[in-house]
């Protein structure tokens, strides 16, 4: 931490600054500026302004929208059964959620250049009920999302946002220090880098940190969570500053290493062009194809619909993230027919279509002329050239090809409708990569946004919000981390505006 003595001068000055300018930042704001309309309000964001808005911005966009506050807790309860929150703050945390569609329509109307669908946009129905057997069908009344597509939730908030006066912004600007008391804890403002210069600003009521997750920092991805390799689908600015500085000014850690990740960690197709990951698609015109791990076999049932349940299987009674991150390497082995009537990836969501806007072909033929995948005229050649064994590739191309003859896949219950061989040659492969939505793990909070210190104490003027920290502890109902967002950024922005303002008499 930075002391208040050490600060010669301050560069700028604020009531309440705001680090991250995803959807739980913008929520913060919009809240603090409705509860103080005279207050001073500043927006800091590590990314320029065409790169700002987080995970939200291209998130799949999905609201939880829930009408029983009762059963919602019941619910989440039972998600979170390896991990429990605290109670009592569980229960707020569903009342709160239970009563925000109100605000997520005015939000909308106030915006006045989006919709809201009811739906997921992954299914038919109005819900997604990622766990029934816990309660999903009475607490979840229904899923929403926002149009446009994509990026509907973050076009609303930011548009709330720049519709009032008293909010500023100051981008390429990340947060790299706190200014802090170093015996009492308290957060008097925070140091933060623009181009290269670092500035110190004061905070006269208090700070929020809202910078989401550590997803985009392979270092941190195999010390807190064990993955060797793995790839953000959204900003590839979460790369832990939060937790870092969050840890630094004292505070106590949750969630950074749950029993699985909240969000799944999905198939992915990581190339060297990007620093993320395009995320595969859900649903598939034709099926001839399979996934083998290091050893060359296959490893999970390919036709289930694991989308569902952001990948997650249910084994021993348990739901366990998909092995994806511990079989790997992973390749996808296709025939032909999946080439030509299968884009690979998903346009609606993840960074590096909707924020680089890189246009993958529907064919995928660019992506082969790229070198991205594989190709070849038979799939023994196809082995060679990944460097796997092609005899034994071979014999699990066979396997499964006989298991598509029987119309039964006794090695994984793959269902008789998706079983059709890989048959028409040329064959393709292309490598499955971990792809990860998003981290809970941050400073422990409670239902103020107020971050916590090791013995359960408030650490003054200090708040976090959004993704960072998450209450998501396990299972993660469709829908929830977005709401959460909002709700735990205008508890923050709330509860920060609402302080008396520091006075230097005080603070020495």
């Amino acid at each position: 931490m930075a002391s208040l003595q050490s600060i010669k001068h301050w560069d700028d000055e604020t009531d309440v600054l705001i680090a991250g300018y995803g959807v739980a930042g913008c929520a913060a704001a919009i809240e603090a500026h409705d509860s103080d309309s005279a207050a001073d309000i500043l927006i800091v964001e590590k990314m320029p302004a065409e790169r700002a808005g987080g995970n939200g911005r291209v998130s799949g966009q999905s609201l939880l929208i829930s009408h029983n506050a009762e059963a919602l807790y019941r619910y989440q309860k039972a998600m979170s059964s390896t991990n429990p929150p605290p109670d009592d703050m569980l229960r707020e945390w569903a009342r709160q959620m239970a009563g925000l569609e109100a605000y997520i329509e005015a939000r909308i109307a106030e915006a006045g250049n989006t919709e809201l669908v009811k739906g997921s946009g992954w299914s038919s129905g109005e819900a997604v009920y990622e766990f029934p057997e816990f309660g999903a069908e009475d607490a979840v009344a229904y899923n929403a999302f926002v149009k446009p597509i994509p990026g509907g939730v973050w076009i609303t908030m930011r548009t709330c946002v720049e519709k009032r006066p008293r909010i500023r912004h100051a981008f390429e600007s990340p947060l790299v220090d706190l200014v802090q008391d170093p015996d009492t804890l308290e957060v008097f403002g925070a140091i933060v880098e623009t181009r290269g210069v670092r500035r110190a600003i004061r905070a006269r009521r208090g700070v929020i940190v809202a910078v989401g997750g550590y997803e985009a920092d392979m270092d941190m991805q195999r010390n807190y969570y064990g993955l060797a390799e793995a790839w953000p689908l959204g900003t590839p600015a979460n790369t832990g500053d939060g937790v870092r500085i969050l840890q630094k000014a004292g505070a106590e850690l949750w969630h950074m290493r749950n029993f699985g990740q909240s969000g799944g960690i999905w198939p992915g197709i990581k190339v060297p062009d990007y620093p993320t990951i395009f995320m595969r698609r859900h649903f598939w015109q034709t099926f001839s194809w399979i996934e083998i791990g290091a050893d060359d076999q296959r490893f999970y049932n390919e036709g289930a619909e694991l989308y569902y349940t952001h990948y997650k299987e249910r084994h021993h009674g348990h739901w366990v993230d998909t092995p994806h991150w511990r079989v790997g390497p992973v390749h996808m082995l296709f025939d032909e027919n999946v080439r030509q009537h299968n884009c690979l990836v998903t346009h609606a969501m993840g960074w590096n279509t909707v924020v680089e806007g890189y246009e993958w072909s529907d064919d995928n033929s660019v992506e082969v002329g790229k070198g991205w995948i594989v190709k070849a005229d038979t799939i023994e050649a196809l082995a060679q050239q990944l460097g796997r064994d092609p005899a034994r590739v071979g014999a699990a191309v066979a396997r499964y090809n006989e298991a598509c003859a029987r119309g039964a896949d006794a090695d994984f219950g793959r269902p008789a409708w998706s079983l059709q061989p890989l048959a028409t040659p040329p064959f393709y492969a292309v490598r499955i990569d971990p792809a990860i939505v998003c981290t809970s793990g941050g400073a422990k909070r409670n239902i103020l946004s107020q971050v916590l210190d090791p013995r359960g104490n408030a650490i003054a003027r200090l708040h976090e919000a959004g993704e960072l920290g998450s209450m998501i502890s396990h299972l993660y109902q469709n829908g929830s981390y977005l709401t959460e967002a909002m709700i735990s950024g205008r508890a923050a922005g709330r509860s920060a505006v609402t302080l008396p303002a520091w006075q230097a008499a005080q603070a020495a």
